[in-house]
């Protein structure tokens, strides 16, 4: 199915705020999943296509939706307040326009840890799992596992996918945190994959090869929870 295809809503957020929305949703859906953009990129960007085509051709709805500050134009982030309220708005309406598929969520880099935020401030309503695109451990070239903290009181499945060259998320810290959640976090690693899932051409291998890998991993996890 072709992310162009999505249908394009709009999302109250609070009375002052709504953000746009694409909803792609294949006639066979067996899941839905709530995706957030990164700190850098809007919904639109062609890695959440990508990421969005290739869950529909797996049977997995997406929603993809815009944080306040890309839907004005900025570059400076919202605030954890602003952004997890959007994240909440984002999975009211999938939940919404989903019926009774199975809800997840989660996103890219920033997306994701601000899904990952909001779900620990309080369970989001009707998500039995959360599954993150590249989580920022750490910003690059500054190596700590305090952004990490709040998956202490995430209290349902999460799926880390993640590049084995990712500056963001460094593997000797990012292993153990994964393994200190204990069985309720997976960790699946893209060999030689930076935090945007690219490869360098001496790996043998391609971006496409490796996003398909990625996808896969996601809709065999979903299958597993759901």
């Amino acid at each position: 199915m072709n992310a162009n295809s999505a249908q394009q809503l709009t999302i109250t957020v609070s009375e002052r705020e709504a953000v746009s929305a694409l909803l792609l949703h294949p006639a066979q859906a067996r899941a839905a999943y709530v995706l957030a953009h990164g700190a850098g990129a809007g919904m639109t960007h062609p890695s959440m296509g990508a990421i969005a085509g290739g869950l529909a051709e797996r049977g997995i709805a997406t929603l993809r939706y815009q944080f306040p500050y890309m839907e004005k134009g900025s570059k400076r982030p919202d605030p954890p307040a602003i952004a997890q309220a959007a994240v909440r708005a984002a999975v009211k309406e999938m939940a919404r326009r989903s019926g009774d598929l199975p809800l997840f969520a989660g996103g890219k880099s920033f997306g994701g840890r601000m899904t990952s935020q909001a779900q620990a401030k309080a369970p989001l309503d009707n998500v039995r799992g959360l599954v993150f695109f590249g989580f920022p451990l750490h910003p690059a070239g500054k190596p700590s596992s305090e952004r990490a903290k709040h998956l202490a009181d995430v209290k349902i499945p999460m799926l880390f996918l993640q590049g084995t060259r990712d500056a963001l998320a460094e593997l000797d810290l990012l292993q153990p945190m994964v393994k200190g959640l204990g069985a309720r976090a997976t960790l699946q690693l893209a060999q030689e994959a930076d935090h945007s899932f690219h490869v360098l051409k001496r790996s043998g291998r391609n971006d496409a090869e490796v996003m398909a890998e990625v996808m896969d991993a996601f809709a065999a996890w979903i299958t597993k929870v759901a």
